[in-house]
């Protein structure tokens, strides 16, 4: 699995890993094979960088700049495990105590389990539920989009969907899905909310609806663009395309986007809310060498100047 990615299937990796028609042969696919045990990360480290340095640099650019990429994913890896290493309460416990109570604790059932089956009414979403109940693995950003959904759309709080997504996934890492799991609902405090429209995925990583057809048989009957969104369609066309039996949206996913991102923007306008931001981000940001060069302008100073001051990586290793 390790050779035949950097040999042959990782060459358009940088740009084939978020769609989940063409991450699932294009990325690494070792998530599972390093959660276990079966590799370890020295290895898969000097490897790829053996088989990038292999490679001719004026004839090979894109896929020595695949390789380059998941290498830095590699890093972030670690770099997420340590923070639950050093901070374990993230299993448990917002990182940043603004957002205690933002969401209710007790979930709503109904909601949960709709998401949980694969039954939102929102096509892409529950084709990428539905494929990761049957595959175990999923690739990066169909993930962040499921919590995404999960936390913002349905205004869950993270911690039953990230004991589910645990139990589905087969590369579960607790240091790198804890992490994410807080950076995809938006509850760091140093990262900026995600909040993915999820017909627009939809249209941008399955523009033919091909995983949708596959994976939610209900629409493969539906044609054209109308396999984003049947809720368009009327109740006769429906029925006519097989689609009868597939719910409508449990929630009008623009309105609940509005309202989510205006709650979680209130929040960062809180009194104190920046001084334990920067606690958090000398605690867990990132140490990159020249991030202090660029710009001339220090991390901290940034951080003060920009709400954002790091990027959602790696879960899984985007493998």
């Amino acid at each position: 699995c390790l050779h035949s990615f950097l040999d042959t299937r990782g060459c358009d990796y940088h740009r084939s890993m978020s769609s989940p028609l063409s991450a699932e042969t294009s990325c690494s696919r070792l998530s599972t094979h390093l959660a276990w045990g079966a590799l370890s990360m020295r290895e898969v480290v000097q490897a790829t960088r053996a088989a990038r340095n292999a490679l001719d640099p004026t004839q090979q650019g894109g896929h020595r700049r695949a390789l380059q990429s998941f290498l830095g994913r590699l890093h972030w890896h670690c770099h997420f495990i340590q923070k639950l290493e050093s901070e374990p309460r993230l299993e448990f416990e917002n990182l940043h105590s603004a957002y205690d109570g933002l969401r209710p604790e007790g979930q709503n059932s109904a909601l949960l389990e709709a998401w949980q089956a694969g039954r939102t009414g929102l096509p892409f979403v529950d084709a990428c539920m539905r494929y990761l109940h049957a595959t175990g693995w999923l690739n990066f950003r169909m993930r962040a989009m499921l919590v995404a959904v999960a936390s913002y759309h349905l205004w869950l709080h993270w911690r039953e969907p990230a004991l589910f997504l645990a139990r589905q996934f087969t590369d579960y890492e607790p240091g790198i899905h804890y992490s994410q799991m807080q950076m995809q609902s938006g509850t760091t405090g140093i990262n900026t909310p995600r909040i993915y429209n999820p017909v627009k995925q939809g249209h941008d990583h399955d523009p033919d609806g091909r995983f949708i057809r596959r994976w939610v048989p209900e629409m493969a009957g539906v044609p054209g663009d109308a396999v984003h969104e049947p809720w368009t369609l009327s109740a006769a066309l429906r029925r006519r395309h097989g689609a009868a039996e597939y719910p409508d949206p449990i929630v009008d996913h623009l309105a609940a986007a509005r309202q989510a991102r205006q709650q979680i923007w209130q929040v960062r306008k809180q009194a104190g809310y920046r001084a334990e931001a920067n606690a958090i981000q000398e605690r867990h940001g990132s140490r990159r060498s020249g991030m202090r060069q660029r710009g001339g302008r220090s991390p901290r100073k940034r951080e003060r100047e920009a709400p954002v001051v790091q990027q959602a990586f790696d879960w899984g290793q985007e493998s």
